[in-house]
């Protein structure tokens, strides 16, 4: 037996967005910097030349005044500027330039030459410098807490775990830490209080609040031989659970994990979007250099030039580019973990949007997997309970699927059974007993011919009418009389009928597939209203199927259990694993449904098309801005007297990301 591991954090998952350019930093620490660096940049600006021509106003002067803005900006350049300095490190070490490399250096230009200009008399950039910087650190910390935010949800999956647990052990009862917590052992789990870990229930039922874990709110029935998942909430009774998994083995830490595998895989608009972010990198040197020597060639005086150099890489900086696209998959991968599915690849849910055609595996999927009783039709004037109560009566004896599927409606309908006697079960053919000393017989066609029973003209149309549907159909015996008949079929889950006519909504056609036969086949897809449908498939010619529908220019998405269905998911634009319980380990699909609903696939398209939606609405604002402030800030309407100043090149840049960080979380607030 193992011990847990208890490990709560989500280092893989939160650090996602916050690799490279921020590695090491954190919300508190841009905060710290930016007042600071605001409190100092308030007297370097009010000393500087442009408030005394702009407001014909200085601040009274002293000794030493004219080196306030010196001292106070290099302050700021080597406490604010520190964090752009050492990330544009990283980034020319890793050969990745990218936004710090940019402010690095145009941080560095600027402070270098009001360095210079100090003790050359020349006019100098401090004021321009220091509120660059501090207007740079107040987009960083409005960016990290927007990640923050983003990754919340996602830290609360982590938080669902208790501190304790109650252990029974030796017939005492203990509060224990999780860690201390083993396989095998068992645990009290009170009213009102979290689950410790994956079990099951061997003793006491209770009603489960499993929402944040399959996103389903109403509370699910628990009694005994039930499976409990770790970190779900307890209704009001008390249970005693048998631990079955522990740490990194139990159903949340497989959650957790695979959430951070997509968020570490990259979608097709966030490779394409760091290219763009390297491909801007480099025009911004180019450009800046040339803007730098152009206007030197021009006459124009070093400090307006250098001005021109820092405005241009500011301006430049893919700040917003590079958080465009990774935040908004970041938070869908999260929205997804919270409505019931795990996205294992981000590819996988970039797909969904472009699906034309969805391929059900009929057993499990569109239906339960397990008999039902269709209908019941009366012979000699019985009520249709008078002839459940006889054929369930009989049936409570035999483990047939058939049997207890009579059994469960039975109970459904909420009528009582009666205690039968001499009972016999017919090979092949049913079964037979006594029931208030009447001999009763349960059984299919075999039955009736074996006793030589014809079936009533119109329920003989009927029987013949469920058969070509695929439905078995059992007759109810009395004294060697007919009284009734009950249809079975493999139960379609009303889930189905609400997800087909969804997906129809959505312009997505349906399909079904099956290794059942082409009544049974017909009869569901036309329950459903499914497009089309393949039957008497064997499991290893599914994959054939998905290729027939490729090769009709369809993309065509997989949905079916995960095991038997392996090659078809594998062969599909998209494979979607329905069913998964609590092996969330499935390699062979890129979409892991926690339930065996198959509404989630419509949330799946819903979720991958507002994902869509809004990474390009990102791309759009954090490169549409560069096209209007590049010219600018190069100085290119100068004669017009129409300047981009660095630090308003700072307010552009840093609104932009500001801007982008703040679309993406509206995602947050949308409904599947």
């Amino acid at each position: 037996m193992k011990r847990s591991s208890a490990n709560h954090n989500t280092h893989g998952a939160s650090t996602t967005l916050s690799a490279g350019k921020h590695a090491g930093h954190n919300t508190a620490m841009f905060f710290r910097k930016f007042w600071v660096s605001l409190i100092l940049t308030i007297p370097v600006v009010l000393y500087a030349d442009v408030v005394e021509k702009i407001f014909k106003w200085s601040p009274a002067s002293f000794p030493g005044s004219e080196y306030l803005p010196f001292v106070f900006g290099s302050i700021v350049f080597f406490y604010g500027g520190s964090v752009f300095l050492a990330g544009a490190g990283r980034e020319i070490k890793g050969k990745l330039p990218g936004m710090m490399t940019l402010i690095g250096i145009a941080i560095s230009a600027a402070y270098l030459w009001s360095v210079y200009a100090v003790f050359a008399g020349l006019e100098a950039l401090f004021w321009e410098l220091t509120t660059l910087i501090t207007i740079m650190l107040l987009g960083h910390w409005l960016e990290m807490r927007a990640v923050s935010g983003a990754q919340g949800a996602l830290q609360e999956l982590s938080k669902l775990l208790p501190d304790t647990a109650e252990v029974i052990r030796s017939g005492k009862t203990e509060s224990i830490s999780l860690s201390a917590l083993l396989e095998g052992d068992i645990v009290l789990v009170r009213p009102g209080t979290k689950i410790p870990a994956d079990g099951e229930i061997i003793d006491g039922d209770s009603n489960v609040n499993e929402s944040m874990i399959t996103g389903e709110s109403k509370p699910v029935s628990k009694k005994n031989g039930d499976r409990v998942i770790a970190g779900t909430i307890n209704g009001d009774g008390a249970l005693k659970i048998k631990v079955a998994a522990i740490g990194e083995k139990t159903f949340l830490a497989g959650v957790m994990r695979l959430v951070a595998e997509a968020q570490a895989s990259k979608s097709q608009l966030q490779i394409l979007s760091d290219k763009a972010a390297l491909y801007l990198t480099i025009i911004a040197v180019i450009g800046g250099v040339v803007t730098l020597i152009a206007w030197l060639l021009a006459g124009a005086e070093v400090s307006f030039a250098v001005a021109r150099l820092v405005a241009v890489l500011v301006v430049a900086c893919p700040h917003a580019l590079g958080l465009a696209v990774p935040l908004v998959a970041s938070i869908s991968t999260t929205k997804a973990a919270q409505n019931g599915f795990l996205v294992k690849q981000r590819l996988a849910l970039e797909a969904a949007r472009t699906v034309d055609m969805i391929l059900f595996d009929k057993t499990g999927t569109l239906t339960r997997g397990e008999f039902g009783v269709i209908d019941i039709w009366t012979a000699t004037g019985q009520s249709k309970d008078d002839v459940l109560v006889l054929a369930a009566s009989l049936n409570a004896l035999s483990e047939h699927p058939i049997a207890k599927a009579v059994v469960l409606k039975a109970k459904e309908r909420g009528v009582s059974l009666k205690e039968p006697k001499k009972f016999e079960a017919l090979k092949g053919r049913g079964v037979r007993g006594l029931v208030d000393d009447r001999e009763i017989m349960v059984g299919g066609p075999a039955l009736l011919e074996e006793i030589n029973l014809k079936l009533p003209n119109d329920l003989a149309g009927q029987a013949q009418e469920a058969g070509e549907k695929g439905q078995t159909v059992i007759f109810v015996v009395k004294d060697r009389t007919l009284l009734g008949v009950l249809t079975l079929a493999d139960i379609i889950r009303q889930e189905s009928r609400e997800a087909i006519k969804a997906l129809e909504e959505l312009g997505i056609r349906t399909s079904m597939i099956t290794g059942d036969s082409e009544d049974v086949a017909r009869w569901v897809s036309q329950e459903l209203g499914i497009d089309k449908y393949f039957a008497r498939v064997l499991p290893h010619q599914k994959s054939e199927k998905v290729k027939e529908l490729q090769k009709r220019g369809l993309r065509v998405a997989m949905v079916g259990d995960g095991i038997n269905d392996a090659p078809a998911l594998t062969q599909a634009d998209l494979g979607i694993a329905i069913g998964a319980g609590t092996n969330v380990a499935i390699e062979s699909a890129g979409i892991i449904l926690i339930r065996n609903d198959p509404r989630d696939i419509v949330k799946i398209v819903k979720l991958s098309r507002l994902t869509y939606t809004k990474m390009i609405q990102n791309l759009f604002w954090a490169t549409g801005y560069n096209v209007v402030a590049l010219p600018l800030a190069a100085g290119l309407l100068a004669f017009k007297g129409i300047l981009l100043e660095p630090a308003l090149a700072a307010v552009f840049m840093s609104v932009s990301t500001v801007v982008v960080a703040l679309n993406a979380m509206l995602l947050r607030k949308q409904k599947l």
